[in-house]
């Protein structure tokens, strides 16, 4: 808990049997200014592991879910349909690539103290403004997230350095941006539609280090492949939209003199 908002953590988990009960531990070992836990609620969703992973998660001090159907879209979708009442969730990667003490200072910057103008609805952690460890993104993941942040600041005119999985949002924006996508889009989905309705947006300097284990993404042609699809199809298709739904407003006639569009 952060100045009495209750904080949940989502961890999408697929094979992380040797990392997820560090990950657990560390987040539950976490401290507010207050010196009280700060973690209040933590949520691994098992993508369909064939190891130990649900075990070990439940056995650091993780709720569990499960959901079949692979995608790391759909396993943030399972843990967010679990959540208790929460105020700011909180999503963390399971395969120790996160230095998760950095956690305190995403969730401080969304937690809106009062009405303190300004104040962030969303922190995106960049790995992109912090120290990154020899290793800790392959070259694939280097070009596609340079590629990614480089056509959201051309389409949009917004600055963004990464699209980093380490992030914390309010609990009432997340609803807001009514998440759809279920596989390798659900990152730039969530900071697209950000940009689009307006919501408050900071980037944090956080740093990176080598996963525990083969990642799911870089670590094999077909999830290189998956996920540039994935993130550069998510792209496409919200600038298409917006750019229809413009078009589409443009065109319309003029209401007559008096009447109002609901």
């Amino acid at each position: 808990m952060i100045h009495k908002q209750h904080v949940s953590v989502i961890i999408p988990a697929l094979n992380e049997e040797l990392a997820i009960g560090k990950v657990v531990s560390q987040l539950r070992a976490l401290s507010n200014h207050e010196q009280k836990p700060l973690i209040d609620d933590i949520v691994v969703c098992d993508n369909g592991s064939s190891d130990r992973t649900t075990i070990v998660a439940r056995q650091a001090g993780a709720r569990v879910v499960y959901q079949a159907e692979p995608g790391y879209g759909i396993a943030c979708q399972t843990a967010i349909a679990n959540l208790d009442n929460t105020d700011i969730v909180l999503f963390v990667d399971g395969d120790d690539s996160c230095v998760v003490a950095q956690a305190l200072g995403l969730v401080e910057a969304v937690s809106q103290v009062g009405s303190v103008a300004g104040a962030a609805e969303m922190a995106i952690g960049s790995r992109a403004l912090g120290n990154m460890e020899a290793g800790a993104l392959t070259p694939p993941q280097q070009f596609g997230n340079w590629l990614a942040v480089g056509l959201i600041r051309a389409l949009w005119r917004y600055r963004v350095t990464d699209l980093g999985p380490f992030r914390a949002i309010r609990y009432e924006t997340l609803k807001r941006l009514k998440m759809a996508d279920r596989r390798f889009g659900w990152t730039v989905e969530m900071q697209i539609k950000a940009i689009q309705l307006g919501i408050a947006t900071t980037e944090l300097p956080v740093d990176s280090t080598r996963r525990i284990g083969q990642s799911k993404i870089s670590g094999t042609l077909r999830g290189v492949i998956g996920a540039a699809h994935g993130i550069i199809g998510t792209i496409a298709k919200f600038r298409w939209r917006q750019w229809r739904e413009q078009k589409n407003y443009l065109s319309s006639p003029p209401l007559p003199s008096g009447q109002h569009s609901l």
